[in-house]
């Protein structure tokens, strides 16, 4: 008897010596099916490629990372009950949700809840402006992406620059931006059109924008749309340059273009995923050869943004407090944290992180040209 009393007691003491969240679970809603699946699949593969390998070692303070993925196929009406849900299981911080109507919806459960949304995988500027308390952004806006490559057009004596963009949230953002750079360059639309995001037949735009003889065609839509557009204006007889977004930044992209991807234009975020100069590309790279996964723009999006999560998560473990309120403290400390040749910068002031944008070709090999 004695002996069960002892064991008992041993078992509760050990019961009562374990940290509040026995694994650490992160919760991500996002389109793992829909128009941006694509996308979604990729650099959620190189986000559970570091979390792989930190749990390998050990995971942080001797727990390991549970990264729960739920499909909102892409309708933001789905991104709040996933995120409810994930809620109720226990989630430490939302994490790598994927579009700019969908990160929106999810802003009042952030406050309700007091927890973290970490590396949004949209650059809506109203997630940067005003700062939300509890919104960590891992990446450039599309407003300065989408000037960036508008300039980029000018600067090559492109005159004739059409704009198409999805009738959404996404869509005026990254609008705002490309209308910005053709301000600066002295330049007006030839055409600027709009689509319903939800029934997204451009056949009829791209007829327009042939007939306006546009030399580039500046296209904000996720991945399916723009691939699918690209075949409907080169049927309207238009041979336009065509630019698009980051959020397009995939291998799963340049297929969905077949035989019209070469010289297609397509902004980006992050460095080259074949820049080894960087250590944050030698890292990603190191653990993608040993899985024999091909690493993307989106992918090394992912990883990077793991590797920013996972900084969190240690800082607020060696403060003793692995919590939702712990972690966004322990984010809110990040100045100048070094990546890996990137440096990223949060303060309770400012939650962008980082702004690095460049734009990029996709080659003749199916690749992304710097």
């Amino acid at each position: 008897m004695q002996t069960i009393i002892k064991q008992t007691l041993l078992a509760a003491a050990l019961a009562l010596s374990l940290p509040a969240w026995a694994q650490i679970k992160i919760g991500q809603t996002a389109g793992i099916t829909g128009q941006a699946a694509v996308g979604v699949k990729e650099i959620t593969e190189g986000a559970r490629l570091y979390l792989d390998a930190v749990n390998a070692q050990g995971g942080v303070a001797g727990q390991k990372i549970e990264l729960i993925s739920l499909d909102d196929k892409f309708d933001p009406k789905l991104s709040v009950p996933n995120a409810k849900q994930l809620i109720d299981q226990g989630v430490l911080a939302l994490f790598l949700s994927r579009g700019t109507p969908h990160s929106q919806a999810l802003l009042p459960l952030l406050a309700e809840h007091k927890l973290a949304l970490v590396a949004p995988s949209t650059g809506a500027m109203l997630l940067h402006r005003p700062v939300n308390p509890h919104v960590f952004n891992v990446r450039a806006t599309y407003q300065r992406e989408a000037e960036r490559a508008v300039l980029h057009l000018a600067g090559m004596g492109v005159t004739r620059i059409g704009l198409v963009q999805v009738d959404d949230s996404f869509g005026d953002d990254g609008a705002a931006g490309a209308l910005r750079g053709l301000e600066l360059a002295k330049l007006k639309p030839a055409a600027h059109l709009k689509y319903p995001r939800a029934t997204p037949n451009t056949a009829p735009l791209m007829k327009q924008m042939a007939q306006a003889d546009v030399q580039a065609l500046v296209f904000v839509g996720s991945a399916d749309t723009v691939a699918e557009s690209v075949e409907f204006l080169r049927a309207a007889g238009s041979n336009a340059q065509l630019v698009t977004l980051s959020n397009n930044a995939s291998s799963g992209f340049i297929k969905l273009l077949k035989g019209q991807a070469r010289g297609v234009i397509v902004s980006q975020v992050f460095p080259s995923e074949r820049s080894m100069n960087l250590a944050l590309v030698r890292e990603a790279q190191g653990l993608a050869k040993a899985r024999q996964m091909e690493l993307t723009p989106a992918g090394l999006e992912g990883f990077t943004a793991a590797k920013v999560l996972v900084e969190g998560l240690k800082r607020a473990a060696k403060d003793k407090d692995l919590s939702r309120a712990g972690l966004l403290r322990a984010l809110d400390s990040m100045s100048k944290f070094d990546l890996g040749g990137l440096e990223l910068n949060f303060s309770p002031s400012d939650h962008t992180g980082l702004d690095y944008a460049d734009v990029s070709i996709i080659g003749p090999d199916g690749k992304f040209w710097r």
